[in-house]
Protein backbone atom coordinates (compact mmCIF):
# COMPACT_ATOMS: atom_id res chain seq x y z
CA UNK A 1 0.00 0.00 0.00
CA UNK A 2 0.87 3.40 -1.03
CA UNK A 3 0.19 7.01 1.31
CA UNK A 4 0.55 9.69 -0.43
CA UNK A 5 0.43 13.64 1.53
CA UNK A 6 -0.24 16.65 -0.57
CA UNK A 7 0.51 19.90 0.24
CA UNK A 8 1.19 23.70 -0.91
CA UNK A 9 -2.29 24.65 -2.43
CA UNK A 10 -4.07 27.99 -1.62
CA UNK A 11 -5.46 31.14 -3.03
CA UNK A 12 -3.40 33.40 -5.15
CA UNK A 13 -4.14 36.49 -7.79
CA UNK A 14 -3.96 36.24 -11.26
CA UNK A 15 -0.47 36.00 -12.58
CA UNK A 16 0.94 34.80 -9.21
CA UNK A 17 2.60 31.48 -8.09
CA UNK A 18 2.62 28.39 -6.11
CA UNK A 19 4.23 25.42 -5.61
CA UNK A 20 2.50 21.89 -4.95
CA UNK A 21 4.23 19.05 -3.34
CA UNK A 22 3.71 15.50 -2.51
CA UNK A 23 5.09 12.64 -0.68
CA UNK A 24 4.81 8.55 -0.88
CA UNK A 25 5.59 6.38 1.45
CA UNK A 26 4.94 2.42 1.93
CA UNK A 27 6.86 -0.61 2.57
CA UNK A 28 9.25 -1.81 0.18
CA UNK A 29 7.64 0.29 -2.66
CA UNK A 30 9.51 1.39 -6.08
CA UNK A 31 7.95 4.13 -7.95
CA UNK A 32 7.97 4.27 -11.80
CA UNK A 33 6.39 7.42 -12.60
CA UNK A 34 4.79 10.56 -10.01
CA UNK A 35 2.51 13.34 -11.16
CA UNK A 36 -0.21 15.95 -11.15
CA UNK A 37 -3.50 15.93 -12.26
CA UNK A 38 -6.31 18.45 -11.61
CA UNK A 39 -10.40 18.70 -11.92
CA UNK A 40 -12.32 21.37 -11.84
CA UNK A 41 -15.89 21.61 -10.97
CA UNK A 42 -18.06 19.75 -13.78
CA UNK A 43 -14.98 18.36 -16.10
CA UNK A 44 -13.01 15.24 -15.73
CA UNK A 45 -9.23 14.28 -14.21
CA UNK A 46 -6.80 15.49 -16.44
CA UNK A 47 -3.01 15.58 -16.70
CA UNK A 48 -0.62 18.76 -15.76
CA UNK A 49 2.45 17.08 -15.39
CA UNK A 50 4.40 14.09 -15.17
CA UNK A 51 7.69 12.54 -14.40
CA UNK A 52 9.29 9.08 -14.56
CA UNK A 53 12.01 8.03 -12.28
CA UNK A 54 14.44 8.32 -15.62
CA UNK A 55 13.06 12.06 -15.33
CA UNK A 56 11.29 11.99 -18.76
CA UNK A 57 8.70 14.42 -18.21
CA UNK A 58 5.03 15.24 -20.13
CA UNK A 59 2.70 18.19 -19.91
CA UNK A 60 -0.49 19.26 -20.76
CA UNK A 61 -0.09 21.95 -23.28
CA UNK A 62 -1.57 24.60 -20.58
CA UNK A 63 1.02 23.90 -18.56
CA UNK A 64 3.94 24.56 -20.96
CA UNK A 65 6.16 26.94 -20.09
CA UNK A 66 4.69 27.96 -17.23
CA UNK A 67 4.87 24.96 -14.57
CA UNK A 68 7.65 22.85 -13.94
CA UNK A 69 7.86 19.09 -12.66
CA UNK A 70 10.72 17.94 -10.27
CA UNK A 71 11.08 14.57 -8.41
CA UNK A 72 13.66 13.64 -5.84
CA UNK A 73 14.00 9.51 -6.25
CA UNK A 74 15.48 9.36 -2.58
CA UNK A 75 12.83 10.69 -1.29
CA UNK A 76 10.10 9.54 -3.34
CA UNK A 77 8.91 13.04 -3.93
CA UNK A 78 7.71 15.31 -6.52
CA UNK A 79 6.68 18.99 -6.64
CA UNK A 80 4.93 20.57 -9.23
CA UNK A 81 6.19 24.70 -9.59
CA UNK A 82 3.44 26.85 -11.02
CA UNK A 83 3.96 30.21 -12.42
CA UNK A 84 1.48 33.02 -13.88
CA UNK A 85 -0.85 31.34 -12.86
CA UNK A 86 -4.37 31.91 -14.72
CA UNK A 87 -8.19 31.49 -13.31
CA UNK A 88 -8.26 28.92 -15.77
CA UNK A 89 -5.78 26.84 -13.55
CA UNK A 90 -8.58 26.62 -10.91
CA UNK A 91 -9.16 23.06 -10.01
CA UNK A 92 -8.57 20.36 -7.36
CA UNK A 93 -4.79 19.12 -7.60
CA UNK A 94 -4.30 15.26 -7.32
CA UNK A 95 -0.78 13.66 -6.83
CA UNK A 96 -0.58 10.33 -8.54
CA UNK A 97 2.14 7.36 -8.08
CA UNK A 98 2.03 4.08 -10.39
CA UNK A 99 4.71 1.90 -8.84
CA UNK A 100 6.53 -0.59 -10.60
CA UNK A 101 5.60 -4.01 -9.34
CA UNK A 102 2.21 -4.07 -11.17
CA UNK A 103 1.73 -0.92 -12.64
CA UNK A 104 -1.32 -0.23 -10.20
CA UNK A 105 -2.09 4.23 -9.87
CA UNK A 106 -2.43 5.55 -6.44
CA UNK A 107 -4.20 9.35 -5.73
CA UNK A 108 -3.23 11.58 -3.20
CA UNK A 109 -6.44 13.15 -1.46
CA UNK A 110 -6.40 16.27 -3.68
CA UNK A 111 -5.17 19.97 -2.69
CA UNK A 112 -7.28 23.13 -3.79
CA UNK A 113 -5.97 25.67 -5.69
CA UNK A 114 -7.36 28.74 -6.34
CA UNK A 115 -6.72 31.41 -8.86
CA UNK A 116 -8.59 34.41 -8.39
CA UNK A 117 -8.62 38.71 -7.53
Amino acid sequence: QVQIVESGGGLVQPGGSLRLSCAASGSSISIYRMGWYRQAPGKQRELVARITSGGNTNYADSAKGRFTISRDNAKNTVSLQMNSLKPEDTAVYYCNVRVVVGGADYWGQGTQVTVSS
